[in-house]
């Protein structure tokens, strides 16, 4: 699997995941790769910076820079492109954050956030992974609790 920076007409990155260049090109050429922003379909690899082995990553470093020079865009698009970079370092930092401050319960989330909800745990912040349904089910009994994208180191 590879990660590619992808970028649509409008100067809106974004990441996906394929199993290689070959799975991108067709996807692309199928049109079936849209930007979760404005939902066009031409959608083009970003220049990326390439991920050597062995770097030891910093979690407090700052956010790559975007995908095309800022005085290549129009006003309207590098204002978006500033706004998304502003996004990704927030979403960073909030990721950072709870990792730091709460307690990681990964596919049992759903079981132990009922149990602290019904007072058979002791109350404290988790997170972890559920599926929707399940999140659903949890909203519908009053267990509060938030999704929060959770974006890639």
């Amino acid at each position: 699997m590879i990660v590619f920076d992808l970028i649509c007409p409008k100067g809106h990155g974004f990441e996906s995941w394929f199993k290689d260049s070959a799975a991108f090109e067709t996807q692309a050429s199928k049109g079936l790769i849209a930007c979760p922003t404005c939902g066009s379909k031409k959608i083009k690899k970003a220049l990326m910076a390439p991920n050597l082995a062995g770097v030891n990553k910093n979690d407090d470093a700052p956010a790559p820079p975007s995908p095309l020079p800022l005085s290549n865009m129009t006003k309207k698009a590098a204002l978006e492109v500033e706004k998304a970079t502003e996004l990704r370092e927030n979403l960073r930092k909030t990721r950072k954050t709870i990792e730091e401050n709460f307690d990681y319960v990964g596919g049992e989330f759903a079981e132990e956030a009922r149990k602290i909800h019904y007072g058979e745990a002791e109350a404290r912040n988790i997170y972890g992974e559920t599926s929707d349904e399940e999140a659903k089910a949890l909203t519908d009994e009053g267990v509060e609790l938030s999704r929060i994208p959770w974006i890639q180191r």
